[in-house]
């Protein structure tokens, strides 16, 4: 029988958050395009603003990248101006969408409850839900840090059905780790990673638990990405400021 890390994708990919214009973005993933980024045991996602993406997931067509969006509505259709729904996503080519970032979480007052809405939406669509969660700085000081992430994971997925929870990827992403150059150890991130898959499986099982992957997101780069990627529960990364650099993104991708 395979063991739990052959049972998993590994994946990379790479939140461009509110950053580049059109023709910069496009450049970025032509880069990727030429060098060939990802292979038979890595699966790469790009992930750009909205408006960009019915250009790009033509620029990725045939390529295997695989194309995402950063965030989805909860409601399906309405007069809800400037929001987007999953569909809508799923029909201009997106193939996954991030739920719950962090950055949603703090900026927009995103709760679990919320946060299993917009999931919901984005299975209905056929979309991959990349759910993340997290602790601050303040949480993980106070040892509170496993409890934060327990809720976030059932508050907002364990009313899932099993089939369901197979097609969610996971990411883990210390908040006091973001966009601060601060970086969990390999050990400290593969605890937390540990955790969560006790957590699905104590509710779906362990077959089912082994094979959901997590990620991690705590300013991965090409420096940590190795150690952190050996890391026996660590299925992959969500990159922020690296994936706005080819090569620096591209050596993520091969850290494997």
């Amino acid at each position: 029988m395979l063991n739990g890390r052959n049972m998993r994708k590994n994946i990379v990919a790479g939140n461009h958050k509110m950053n580049l214009n059109y023709q910069e973005a496009t450049a970025l993933v032509n880069e990727l395009k030429e060098a060939k980024a990802g292979g038979s045991d890595t699966e790469v996602f790009v992930i750009p603003p909205f408006p960009y993406i019915t250009g790009i997931a033509s620029q990725l067509e045939g390529t295997g990248i695989g194309l995402g969006a950063q965030n989805c509505s909860l409601h399906k259709s309405g007069a809800y101006t400037g929001e987007v729904a999953a569909d809508m996503l799923k029909s201009a080519g997106a193939d996954m969408v991030l739920v719950g970032h962090s950055e949603r979480r703090e900026y927009f007052k995103e709760s679990n409850a919320q946060l299993a809405e917009k999931i919901n939406r984005a299975l209905e669509a056929g979309l991959i839900p990349v759910y993340c969660i997290g602790e601050s700085l303040e949480e993980r000081k106070e040892e509170r840090f496993k409890a934060v992430i327990e809720t976030q994971l059932v508050q907002a997925l364990f009313h899932l059905p099993e089939a369901d929870m197979r097609k969610v990827v996971i990411a883990y992403e210390p908040v006091w780790a973001i966009g601060t150059g601060e970086t969990a150890s390999p050990e400290q991130a593969q605890e937390v990673h540990a955790f969560i898959r006790k957590i699905l499986a104590d509710q779906y099982g362990e077959e089912p638990a082994n094979e959901i992957s997590i990620l991690y997101g705590g300013s991965v780069k090409p420096g940590n990405a190795k150690e952190l990627f050996a890391m026996k529960d660590i299925d992959g990364g969500l990159i922020g400021g690296a994936s706005l650099n080819a090569p620096d993104f591209l050596a993520i991708c091969n850290a494997f």
